[in-house]
């Protein structure tokens, strides 16, 4: 008898040892997995980037406060989507400017092929002042040949914003009355040759024009004088160029 019941003693500790050994790896299975982490969608960059913008009064910014202009605005987009880098800017644009003037300022200023970054925009003075088209098929591959030079040679690292269409303001109704169908017109064909000239050389064309003729039925993306863009404008600009220029950056 005393036998038969240190068996079923055995037994039964058995499986208490083996129900509590269980209970173990159920409670490790079940442990809380560690959290995930959502990805970090700010890939870092260099500690300090140089930016260079070519143009004309578009890149100046004629009627808009200095930090309005797009190249401003871009940097401060920038340095809040990346603190930690420092951020430089060199404007090379003055209102009026063709590209032979863009290219003779380049030349004197002769800045240091040392830019992380370059943004063109260039040509709608070659279109109002009446020169032929035939010398921006020359001189536009010219400056964004030096464009891609002064940024350490690196196409990646150039953007070309396309011509805002001057038609779609005020200015371009009251003063070029019968002439804005024409306007818009030849900006397209420069536009057109910018584009496919810069796909030859692997270069980001970004299309603004398409803001800027909303013009008429959204006075906001105007300035002040009734025909460049304003600061709202610039700003939806900047917003376009974003996802092209953190890419360039990221390279």
């Amino acid at each position: 008898m005393k036998t038969e019941f240190k068996q079923i003693v055995t037994v039964l500790l058995s499986i208490f040892l083996l129900s509590c050994s269980s209970d173990e790896v159920a409670l490790e299975n079940s442990a809380t997995p560690a959290p995930v982490l959502p990805p970090n969608t700010t890939t870092p960059i260099a500690n300090s980037i140089n930016y260079l913008a070519l143009g004309d009064s578009y890149t100046i910014g004629q009627s808009v406060c200095e930090t309005c202009r797009y190249p401003e605005q871009l940097k401060a987009s920038l340095n809040a989507i990346y603190p930690q880098t420092s951020f430089s800017l060199k404007v090379i644009a003055t209102t009026g400017w063709t590209t032979s003037n863009l290219l003779s300022a380049i030349n004197t200023q002769n800045p240091k092929s040392d830019y992380d970054l370059v943004t063109l925009l260039i040509g709608v003075n070659n279109q109002y002042q009446g020169r032929d088209f035939s010398l921006y098929e020359k001189e536009f591959p010219e400056l964004l040949n030096k464009a891609i030079e002064l940024a350490k040679g690196n196409a990646k690292n150039v953007i070309v914003l396309s011509i805002p269409d001057y038609a779609y303001t005020p200015f371009g109704v009251s003063m070029m009355q019968g002439q804005t169908d024409k306007i818009s017109s030849e900006i397209n064909k420069y536009n057109s040759f910018a584009e496919n000239y810069s796909k030859t050389k692997d270069v980001v064309f970004i299309n603004i024009t398409e803001i800027t003729r909303q013009g008429l039925s959204n006075p906001d993306l105007v300035a002040k004088d009734a025909l460049h863009p304003s600061e709202y404008a610039y700003k939806l600009f900047v917003e376009k160029m974003l996802p092209s220029v953190k890419t360039a950056l990221r390279n």
